[in-house]
């Protein structure tokens, strides 16, 4: 199957495209090409080795932010400040969210407490529990999906890149995330308090030298207290394996239970939304 990680596929679409427009303004209609142009391409390159699509939403209220209330924080500072309009740019993806779920002969998941990344950690490993599994290939920039490939039938597509991604040691590449924390969700580094970026402090240092050191050895053995505590704040929300056990259960019941679109639909949806270029491309869907 197809793991698409829909929010980090679109919103980085999204902002090449407002890049090369000399406004910011959202457009309803270019934004749907850019969606299911996107949808299309992945089909087409890879539906014959890996199967279908399944489309991987970002769900509400986050369980990461129940135990670390800082996370991702300052992405929403972020997009307040920006000139964006960022309430007519989720508006806009969520219209053509429903009608991929609606339309499109596809999975679509969202569930409450999970994101994407979640969604698609539980269904891996739901997979790796079969005798036999089945190839999964993950579409997605983001490489917190570098742990996953410890299962050999996972490989990993980058869009923005438009290659194959791995990291050299996955299980090596967790611990230094781990480490090093994830500035981008507001996540410190393992010497740092919680609020470090929240209030602009300066994380305490972690050189290259330093981590090379720590990666191979027990947390227990180089952490005081307060340090262990950080230690295990980063992996529970860094390593996907923490994703509890009853979240992980929800996805997957959704996951068997979901319909798909009726692709019959397929063609009157493109007539009336003026999709002419992808009409013309209708069996890539």
């Amino acid at each position: 199957m197809i793991l698409v990680d829909m929010n980090q596929v679109t919103i980085s679409n999204l902002m090449m495209q407002v890049v090369n427009q000399k406004d910011n303004e959202v457009n309803e209609d270019m934004v749907r090409h850019m969606v299911l142009n996107a949808l299309r391409s992945y089909r087409s390159k890879f539906y014959e080795e890996y199967g279908e699509l399944v489309i991987c939403y970002d769900g509400r209220n986050y369980w990461r932010r129940e135990i670390f209330p800082f996370y991702k924080q300052n992405r929403k500072k972020t997009r307040e400040s920006s000139n964006l309009d960022w309430d007519e740019i989720f508006k806009t993806l969520n219209k053509i969210r429903d009608e991929i779920k609606e339309i499109f002969p596809y999975k679509v998941l969202e569930v409450d407490n999970a994101e994407a990344d979640d969604i698609i950690a539980s269904i891996v490993f739901h997979t790796a529990k079969n005798p036999l599994p089945e190839n999964v290939l993950i579409i997605s920039s983001d490489k917190d999906f570098f742990q996953l490939q410890t299962h050999s039938f996972v490989k990993q597509y980058s869009p923005t890149l438009k290659k194959f991604v791995s990291g050299a040691d996955p299980a090596e590449y967790i611990k230094v995330h781990i480490l090093k924390g994830d500035r981008g969700d507001g996540i410190p580094n393992f010497l740092s308090s919680d609020n470090t970026f929240v209030d602009n402090l300066r994380q305490k240092p972690l050189g290259a030298n330093k981590i090379d050191k720590l990666i191979h050895e027990n947390p227990k053995d180089f952490c005081n207290e307060e340090m262990l505590r950080n230690y295990q704040r980063n992996q529970r929300l860094i390593d996907l394996s923490f994703v509890p056990s009853e979240l992980q259960d929800r996805i997957i019941q959704q996951f068997k239970e979901v319909k798909c679109g009726n692709r019959s639909r397929l063609l009157n949806y493109f007539i009336k939304n003026r999709l002419k270029n992808l009409t013309e491309s209708l069996s890539d869907f």
